[in-house]
């Protein structure tokens, strides 16, 4: 068994990295299957934290049906008590925090120098993602938001003289080409090293629409990504928190990432593109779990292909995602959203997403993705946003049966409804074309398939 498994990985490993699907780049391409990409994650320290188990975190993903996560590289990282993220995995302690550069016992930084360690604990959390099917998203840098960030980045703390008199809003504009030639070969490094995995794309920058980050910077970001990893994995840009029209997309960019964008206007705004449109980070709406069940399937029924929570229920001797946050944390994460995601996830595994586009005309209720007159899934919810920021989104609770409206060919078909709270299924009937379709009684959301059914 240990040989078939070790011949499995090598093929796996030989694969086409994660694509576009030919047939409809709007959604992945992942060992040979149609996929959106799903997850509720740790927040990105999994491979800088040394005291992370990231072994028992992916096996938690994994059992919980999720394929997904995203990973910071270790050229920034956070202290205790940023973002009031209590047990923040992101911020470990000095002596528990891996750089890809060398560091001596005073923790300065010798940018000429590779730090074996850490090139050695990456390619183990590729290699572990890869054995059960995760897609990793390797966000290579990000804004600084303040000086006490920025004073912990290598940037701020070295013996080559890189950086000095830059502040923290200074490094991604072009302005020190000694930096930027640092971080050029920070890119060739990796590309070198991860060039056989095939589970996972590169991000240019966090949050790059804050603390000055240009353009011109993620443009020549993404032209050295693609020329040093030969256009082998896909790179993806984070355009916006909300959402933001992409005028002038960047030819070297494949995925379009945004941040709490609820309600999901980022997707309909950027269909066009014809590309993966994603939500990679969300998490600051509180800890009710029906917040982020309902931004995900909002999001992915609106024609998304990739989500991900923030969830504060993995922390250091917590990777099954089990720590409980206190209430001063931004938001939650627990085994039941997990479950429930993995719900979603398995539902859009049994779509066609070869031929799966918004059908926004042909549902009374929400968002309706499918192949009209063959297959619909549709999606209604019962949140708000309250505001951008806190407070944030409520959730009506009450139960209700809906009088749903569609829109379809003329034909019978195959309807069933679907609690994804629970994960289970409410009722099915034969529906005919221009008849009513009432719902079972449900509270918070409420999923329908409408499959043709067979002559």
């Amino acid at each position: 068994m240990r040989v078939a498994a070790g011949l499995l990985f090598a093929i796996a490993l030989a694969a086409q990295p994660l694509a576009l699907l030919s047939a409809n780049p709007h959604y992945f391409l992942f060992r040979g299957k149609p996929t959106v990409l799903v997850t509720s994650g740790e927040h990105y320290g999994a491979v800088l934290n040394t005291r992370f188990d990231f072994r028992k975190y992916l096996d938690t993903l994994a059992t919980d049906g999720l394929n997904h996560t995203r990973i910071f590289t270790g050229l920034y990282r956070e202290v205790p008590g940023s973002f009031n993220i209590a047990r923040n995995t992101l911020a470990p302690e000095p002596a528990d925090f891996l750089s890809p550069f060398a560091r001596d016992a005073a923790g300065v930084y010798d940018l000429n120098t590779w730090s074996a360690a850490y090139f050695e604990r990456l390619k183990e959390f590729l290699t572990e993602a890869s054995k059960r099917g995760i897609v990793v998203e390797i966000c290579l840098t990000t804004t600084h938001y303040n000086e006490t960030h920025w004073k912990l980045t290598p940037w701020q703390n070295n013996r080559n003289g890189v950086g000095k008199g830059l502040r923290h809003t200074d490094p991604w504009t072009l302005k020190d080409a000694a930096l930027q030639k640092v971080m050029d070969a920070f890119i060739a490094k990796l590309a070198a090293e991860l060039a056989g995995f095939d589970n996972f794309y590169f991000e240019i920058c966090n949050e790059p629409y804050f603390g000055g980050p240009t353009l011109e910077w993620q443009r020549h970001m993404a032209k050295t990504i693609r020329a040093a990893d030969g256009g082998r994995h896909l790179i993806s840009q984070n355009i916006a928190n909300h959402e933001q029209t992409v005028t002038a997309p960047d030819t070297n960019v494949s995925i379009f990432n945004f941040h709490y964008a609820r309600p999901p206007r980022a997707v309909a705004q950027n269909y066009s593109l014809a590309r993966p449109i994603g939500m990679n980070e969300t998490g600051f709406d509180g800890s009710d779990d029906a917040v982020y069940r309902i931004q995900a399937w909002d999001f992915l029924v609106a024609g998304g292909a990739l989500y991900n929570n923030l969830d504060y229920s993995f922390a250091v001797g917590f990777e099954d995602g089990t720590f409980q946050p206190p209430a001063s944390t931004p938001g939650g994460g627990s085994a039941a959203l997990r479950k429930q995601l993995g719900f979603l996830k398995r539902v859009f595994d049994e779509m066609n997403l070869g031929r799966a586009q918004p059908l926004e005309d042909a549902s009374s209720h929400g968002h309706c993705l499918g192949q009209a007159g063959v297959e619909y899934l549709c999606y209604a919810h019962y949140g708000e946003l309250r505001s951008t920021f806190r407070p944030r989104y409520a959730v009506e609770t009450a139960k209700k049966t809906v009088a749903w409206r569609m829109q379809a060919p003329e034909g019978r078909y195959l309807a069933v409804w679907l609690d994804p709270k629970s994960g289970k299924e409410l009722g099915r009937a034969e529906w005919t074309a221009g008849t009513p379709l009432t719902s079972p009684e449900h509270s918070e959301d409420i999923a329908l398939t409408l499959r043709r059914a067979a002559k």
